[in-house]
């Protein structure tokens, strides 16, 4: 029963709020900050979920820098926890296909976001160019899924190289972006889905100490390490909270 209510619940608040950010992404199409806010707005849907969404860390972020973000991308439930993250002046590396969801994907592209063809190779290194020049003459910073699709808990799939390219040839920081591990943690039919860490990470600007590919495996262990680590504290965090509602009952 408590699925049905969130399914109904979720599907009219989306709409709902999908409507608005359209309204106001047609009135300020490209804003510097739109996808911090439309991300905002998307985590606001973990509190039907059950699920509390903690960012942390937040200050390593320099106002006046702009960075190259990474993350871990796990399942569709992304979009009410990771976009939390969001910060102002970035934007997101995403298909092409998406502009072709209704209402959805006109928000992703009047927010500003870059949209990549992985189908064609060549198209796809064009796009890589213009982010580049995004971050370089727009002051944007981008933030990509260097796994390329969901790991749907298959733990952290091997990276491509496209961020850590855009990162070399743009001379910026990559500002790597972990959340905790949501496989089978949330379930539709639970109350209380516990709590989700997402972590913001010391910025790293790649030197010539490593080639590309060097670079992209070192950046793929260390997040792979770092999410064992944020894991394991979260689930003693959800455990430590589920122990004490027990005895305050």
């Amino acid at each position: 029963m408590l699925a049905i209510l969130r399914i109904i619940t979720l599907f009219v608040y989306f709409i709902l709020m999908n409507t608005l950010l359209l309204l106001i992404f047609i009135t300020r199409p490209f804003h510097h900050n739109s996808v911090a806010l439309a991300g905002k707005w998307y985590a606001s849907m973990a509190t039907i979920m059950g699920v509390k969404v903690i960012v942390q860390n937040r200050d390593v972020i320099d106002p006046k820098q702009t960075y190259v973000c990474i993350a871990n991308h796990q399942n569709s439930f992304d979009l009410m926890t990771v976009c939390k993250a969001a910060f102002d002046g970035v934007v997101t590396v995403g298909k092409k296909s998406l502009k072709w969801i209704p209402v959805f994907g006109q928000i992703y592209y009047l927010s500003g976001n870059i949209m990549i063809d992985r189908q064609n190779s060549g198209r796809a290194r064009d796009t890589l160019k213009l982010t580049a020049k995004k971050i370089l003459e727009g002051n944007f910073s981008v933030w990509f899924f260097p796994e390329g699709t969901r790991s749907y808990g298959r733990g952290l799939l091997p990276f491509k190289t496209g961020a850590f390219r855009i990162a070399e040839e743009t001379d910026k920081p990559v500002l790597m972006i972990c959340a905790s591990d949501t496989h089978n943690q949330i379930k539709w039919n639970r109350w209380d889905n516990g709590t989700v860490l997402i972590r913001f990470y010391e910025p790293e600007r790649l030197d010539e100490s490593k080639d590309i590919k060097q670079w992209t495996t070192y950046f793929h262990e260390t997040m792979k390490q770092r999410l064992v680590e944020l894991t394991n504290e979260t689930n003693t965090y959800n455990h430590t909270v589920q122990s004490k509602s027990k005895r305050d009952v």
